[in-house]
């Protein structure tokens, strides 16, 4: 393990966190590398067979999710599996997602009316793995022939007890496992004035790792001799004709434009 640098009481809060967030990125390139491979190999295998990908996150693990859909410089083929009420904070009361995060049966719901299908790859992205809705979004997945890639935090299931019915976690149940390493609590800082810990560093690293899997996977597909179809800006001259384009040879296995 990489330990992250001794705090100086008169470092400033803001290189406090850089420092941190830069630890715990060098920690996942340097110990995740065969995952984040496999992950990437899944990928490519999934496009050159004519599948598709899915990507799913609750709450702020949402966030990651998004950030590899319709990204210029990432993949056409991701597409958002959303859960009506969870994908980020765009409920009210922002509480009722929590709670949604613990009803049964929503997450087999929402995958039996998806587009997914068998041969398809599915991102599952919860930062504790402990929550009813990433288990049973992983566990009816593998069971309707999803490869399931499970992007989580393995301490959260050695030090906190599951919510869910089976009493395991997201990490159980993935085909590959990406873990970001964050630590119980999501917060790299803290501060004897200020009353709980804070600077949580969650979306920085599992975007990372969720960006470094698509950049292999499409390094990968190059490599097979298959045209990766790549997103463009749609602010540089040309992009908006490029994508037009992209969108027109791959409709069959984009939903994110239906």
């Amino acid at each position: 393990m990489i330990e992250p640098p001794a705090e100086r009481a008169d470092q400033d809060p803001s290189d406090r966190f850089f420092d941190a967030a830069i630890a715990l990125l060098r920690r996942v390139r340097d110990e995740e590398g065969a995952a984040i491979r496999a992950a990437a190999t899944a990928v490519a295998d999934a496009v050159a067979a004519g599948g598709r990908v899915f990507v799913f996150g609750a709450g702020h693990s949402s966030l990651p999710a998004q950030d590899v859909v319709y990204r210029a410089g990432g993949l056409a083929l991701v597409n958002l599996l959303a859960v009506p009420g969870v994908v980020g904070v765009d409920v009210m009361p922002a509480t009722l997602g929590s709670a949604l995060e613990r009803v049964e049966g929503l997450a087999t719901a929402a995958l039996d009316t998806s587009p997914a299908r068998a041969g398809d790859v599915l991102f599952v992205i919860s930062l504790s793995g402990r929550n009813t809705l990433p288990v049973e979004m992983a566990v009816h997945a593998r069971a309707l022939g999803l490869t399931v890639i499970a992007v989580t935090s393995v301490a959260y299931a050695e030090q906190t007890g599951s919510r869910h019915s089976s009493g395991t976690f997201l990490k159980d149940h993935g085909d590959i496992v990406l873990d970001s390493k964050i630590a119980v609590g999501d917060a790299e800082l803290a501060d004897e004035a200020v009353p709980a810990p804070f600077a949580p560093a969650s979306t920085v690293v599992t975007s990372a790792l969720m960006q470094a899997v698509m950049a292999t996977a499409a390094t990968d597909l190059a490599r097979r001799g298959i045209a990766p179809p790549m997103i463009r800006s749609g602010n540089v001259d040309g992009g908006h004709e490029w994508n037009g384009r992209v969108f027109e040879e791959h409709r069959e296995r984009i939903f994110f434009r239906h």
